[in-house]
């Protein structure tokens, strides 16, 4: 073998996508399109009510706002590539590019998971102490709240990415996956990653379990405080506050837990169909997740849904 081959340094990188499944990239190549149309349509359909109906000019609605801002984000920053990955036979992304995509995957994930947790913070206050709401939750405090979301995902992509690509790449330039996710890009590296180990085990502490926990703690006082409400109409009205914020925290971290937190098959067969599981895995976390977020704050919230239908007919009244 060309020794000069193992250690020239790689500018670019292949995805390999699912490639060693062909008959399923133009079915997945459908599907993933019209996924990412429904996406930009209804998260931009949440943003255009929350933004000019003046009623959804609150706390909760603000962070739905950013919340849907952030899916588009997240889907453009990788679903283009994974469209393109289905109709390229060999897809090849430049060393920067690869870069400029996982910082982009990265910072909306880790700032999706901090935003949540405000979200919750904004339902305790809401149900638990609702008369001190408006004074806890004014803009001087919600505004800053979801900056610093923003700020704390980007900051923890800079890190990481930075990191990730400061590594020596001089062998195998071939990423199992979809796009250039971190965890299959470091498996490249020809040297020690251990301190890329470390710093993913502490931002996923940051990022992943203190979130996890605060938004757990959020709803035992939630549902504590629900369950003392002497009426079952009130229960219901309370509860029905943040249910939809709560299926969108359990489906999101659900998926997270699930990806990372089940065993690897040793079998080299059961290890190739686990690598196609994990691809689809990650898929579904890709792009299911922020096209279910609109929809189910649509169904499960009647402003929500007011405020759309409001925007269907001064739409038509003006056509």
């Amino acid at each position: 073998m060309d020794r000069s081959n193992e250690t020239s340094p790689v500018s670019h990188f292949v995805l390999l996508g699912l490639s060693a499944h062909p008959k399923l990239e133009k079915t997945f190549f459908v599907l993933i399109l019209l996924t990412y149309l429904v996406i930009l349509l209804g998260n931009g359909v949440l943003i255009l009510v929350t933004v000019l109906n003046s009623h959804l000019h609150t706390p909760m609605y603000f962070f739905l706002g950013n919340l849907s801002f952030l899916d588009i984000c997240y889907t453009t920053s990788s679903v283009p590539l994974i469209l393109d990955s289905f109709l390229t036979p060999r897809k090849t992304i430049s060393f920067s590019g690869c870069a400029v995509q996982m910082f982009l995957s990265f910072a909306m994930g880790a700032t999706e998971c901090v935003l949540l947790s405000m979200m919750a913070f904004d339902r305790y206050v809401a149900i638990c102490n609702p008369l001190r709401y408006p004074v806890v939750m004014s803009k001087a405090a919600y505004v800053p709240m979801a900056t610093s979301s923003w700020v704390a995902g980007m900051a923890a992509s800079v890190v990481q990415t930075s990191l990730a690509m400061r590594l020596p790449f001089c062998g195998d330039n071939v990423i199992n996956h979809f796009t250039c996710e971190i965890l299959a890009v470091l498996k490249l590296a020809c040297a020690d990653i251990s301190i890329n180990v470390i710093s993913m085990g502490v931002t996923n502490i940051i990022f992943l379990a203190v979130p996890v926990l605060f938004i757990s703690f959020s709803y035992v006082f939630i549902l504590s405080t629900i369950l003392r409400i002497p009426s079952a109409e009130g229960r219901k009205k309370a509860f029905s506050t943040c249910s939809a914020h709560l299926t969108v925290v359990i489906i999101f971290y659900g998926t997270i837990l699930f990806m990372y937190g089940k065993p690897k098959s040793k079998d080299p067969q059961g290890a190739d169909k686990q690598d196609l599981a994990d691809k689809l895995i990650s898929l579904f976390y890709g792009v299911l997740t922020p096209m279910l977020n609109p929809i189910i704050y649509s169904l499960r919230n009647k402003d929500v849904r007011s405020a759309v239908r409001n925007l269907v007919i001064l739409k038509k009244s003006f056509t």
